[in-house]
């Protein structure tokens, strides 16, 4: 595919590289250092990224995009500085590289340590949100890794806004600028060059929708990490604490609709159903949510037709992204296991139960990357979990999953120390 842009991906690509070999030989109190100075300038400088981003807002207002994705581009004085509290918060987590993972001695004397090292490079391309700019790059210097980025059309402006104040504190650190680059040309052949990259990325983490991932799992000549995108559900027993469950049902699905780990799908055991449905229209309908319901359940629910409708063949299977929610009668815990099993992306599910068995049997049974007992499924991520920032949520099972922080950015290697063996 012929490129008629003026960015150089192979420039990039090499800058990466040695940027990335001095990225991995920093002290721990070297990368601290540059990880306050992003949050400080993040502050400092929030008036110019604020303008930048308030003009991707009003481009994609005039283009008619949701309201869903407009929140998911949108940046204000509150998202800033929790921006620059995740990064210092980054700054105070234990550094994983060059921790000992094994460290034994062989029969013949040899002495074998399994150490924490970077992966390198790692190319992330994300969709309309801004924040992963400031996520990936903190969690990326924290682990010695060089980053290249490439983020959607929507929030170019506000990227690069971004984007130069992070090099400016790091070339203010005393660490090279090209750890973290920015793709500043909206140019989509520039996502195929970058998944070719192979010479110098050694990882691309897609955060997007399933377009995005099977695109870069079927163009990719890197190894491509995926998952972000989430059917959640929420599984009610016939043992649930009902009045709780309201409040977890509540939270999941309202309390940002936007996200991966936001509730998608509402399955009630048949037993408490015709007491519990209408306890959750009447806390979600007058909050602005849709429910799309099989019809055994829509006859518990409001008959205007508009508040619940019934849902289509194809409802199930849907991340909503916004303030819509299926809602399944079932009739036990094996059927809810078993839509959970056909329809799940295997990302965050729920059960709210008071049965020890049944709450066992879920955890055991249902596959995600995380799965709760009477918690909301809005935890997972990697500030919730303790981690950090997060560059990803992993449905897969190979290297990482579910939500990505330090760890999950390093590999490791094999260390022998000898005293003159031979192999026999």
């Amino acid at each position: 595919m012929e490129m008629t842009t003026t960015v150089d991906l192979e420039q990039m690509g090499r800058a990466a590289k040695a940027a990335s070999r001095k990225l991995a030989i920093l002290t721990t109190a070297q990368k601290n250092a540059a990880l306050l100075a992003i949050a400080d300038a993040l502050e400092a400088r929030a008036d110019e990224m604020l303008a930048a981003n308030a003009l991707d807002v009003a481009e994609a207002r005039d283009n008619g995009l949701s309201e869903a994705l407009q929140d998911r581009l949108l940046l204000t004085e509150k998202r800033l500085a929790a921006l620059a509290a995740d990064a210092r918060r980054v700054a105070d987590l234990p550094d994983p590289v060059g921790a000992e993972m094994e460290n034994r001695v062989l029969p013949n004397g040899l002495r074998l340590i399994k150490r924490r090292t970077p992966l390198g490079v790692v190319g992330v391309i994300y969709e309309a949100r801004p924040n992963v700019t400031i996520d990936i790059a903190t969690l990326c210097l924290k682990t010695g890794n060089a980053a290249i980025l490439r983020g959607g059309k929507e929030t170019l402006r506000s990227n690069i806004a971004l984007a130069a104040v992070i090099q400016s504190a790091l070339e203010g650190s005393g660490l090279p600028p090209a750890a973290v680059q920015y793709i500043d040309d909206p140019d989509r052949a520039l996502v195929a060059g970058l998944l070719r990259l192979d010479r110098y990325v050694d990882m691309i983490v897609p955060r997007g929708g399933a377009g995005l991932h099977r695109l870069c799992k079927e163009q990719s000549t890197i190894p491509v990490i995926t998952g972000g995108i989430g059917i959640c559900h929420v599984f009610v027993d016939e043992s649930a604490d009902l009045a709780r469950a309201v409040d977890i049902v509540e939270n999941a699905k309202v309390q940002r609709p936007s996200v991966c780990n936001a509730l998608d799908t509402l399955l009630v055991h048949r037993a408490v159903a015709p007491s519990f449905l209408p306890e959750v229209a009447a806390r979600l309908v007058p909050l602005g949510v849709e429910l799309r319901a099989t019809p055994r359940a829509l006859a518990h629910l409001p008959a205007d037709g508009v508040s619940a409708t019934e849902a289509g063949p194809d409802d199930f299977d849907r991340e909503w992204l916004s303030l819509i929610l299926g809602v399944k009668i079932v009739e036990d815990l094996d059927e809810a296991i078993a839509h959970i099993q056909q329809h799940s992306t295997e990302h965050s599910d729920s059960i709210l139960t008071s049965d020890e068995g049944n709450a066992e049997r879920f955890v055991n049974e249902v596959d995600s990357a995380a799965v709760y007992v009477n918690a909301s499924t809005r935890f997972t991520d990697g500030g919730q979990f303790g981690l950090g920032a997060e560059v990803a949520v992993s449905t897969q099972k190979l290297h990482a999953r579910g939500p990505m922080g330090l760890e999950a950015l390093t590999t490791y290697k094999w260390i022998g120390l000898g005293d003159g063996q031979i192999r026999a």
